[in-house]
């Protein structure tokens, strides 16, 4: 986990920069979103100048029929929150054989080299600007979810130390990552059962947590006009200011992040 210090309080601006990437004969479109310097707020600019500083790095996977366009929101509060968002749009992005087979979770791997290179690459815009000491960050929904769990066991990726998988099912035993793994659920999800992610959640050693969005379906959570969409964002967002700045105060306000009548919330934070 990264040394303590306080994730950025303010929003940041916006960047986007897409890549042409591939493993094998898998192509790997891949938008990386950004903090941009300028003013919080707006759609992300194409190619915008970094933000000043240096920043983690938290993946974003899409779900079935989907592209990375589809989870504006989740990547775009990332960026905006000080995380760089490297964001795959899987070309077979119907085929959950795909997923079950690894190659989703291998792309992911891939991706995140390619993003991590950059910084260490002389004369690219991120060169300097990513953090690589406290290790990566995954989360996806859905086949997404799926993938990053899969990063998780059956597929591990030692570079991870905090993972997001939301509307997963359990993708195999632990792989033994030191990873602080956050799952989020609707009880009534009739696409990714429910019980198979509380079974991922039992498997793993802490740090973990669960938060249940009671009586949601497969994703509306996800969506900013969703009645407790706040505490989807804030727990998100939040949890990857712990794991990847080491921000305790992020830590301990995931209580109250969670926190709603339309939601529940279990964690074993081994504090």
């Amino acid at each position: 986990m990264a040394a303590p210090r306080q994730a950025p309080t303010t929003q940041f601006a916006i960047g986007v920069r897409q890549f042409s990437w591939s493993r094998g004969n898998r192509r790997l479109t891949t938008k990386i979103f950004y903090p941009a310097s300028g003013t919080a707020g707006g759609n992300p600019i194409p190619n915008a100048p970094i933000a000043d500083g240096i920043f983690p790095v938290a993946e974003w996977s899409h779900g079935m029929g989907c592209t990375s366009d589809c989870y504006a929101s989740q990547t775009h509060d990332l960026a905006s929150a000080g995380f760089i968002c490297p964001a795959p749009s899987f070309s077979d992005n119907t085929n959950i054989g795909s997923v079950y087979n690894g190659n989703w979770s291998k792309d992911v791997s891939e991706v995140l080299t390619r993003t991590l290179a950059l910084g260490a690459t002389a004369g690219d815009p991120f060169a300097g600007h990513i953090d690589t000491r406290a290790g990566v960050g995954v989360s996806g929904h859905s086949m997404g979810g799926m993938t990053t769990h899969g990063l998780l066991t059956a597929w591990p990726d030692n570079r991870i130390v905090a993972a997001v998988p939301v509307a997963c099912v359990d993708m195999g035993n632990p792989a033994g990552l030191h990873a602080n793994v956050l799952f989020i659920h609707g009880d009534h999800d009739p696409t990714c059962d429910y019980n198979s992610a509380r079974a991922a959640y039992a498997e793993l050693p802490s740090p973990k947590a669960f938060l249940t969005h009671v009586g949601a379906d497969h994703g509306q959570y996800l969506t900013p006009d969703y009645r407790y969409y706040a505490q989807t964002r804030n727990t998100f967002l939040d949890w990857f200011r712990w794991s990847l700045y080491g921000d305790t105060a992020a830590r301990d306000r995931l209580r109250g992040d969670a926190t709603s009548n339309g939601t529940s919330w279990q964690a074993a934070l081994g504090q």
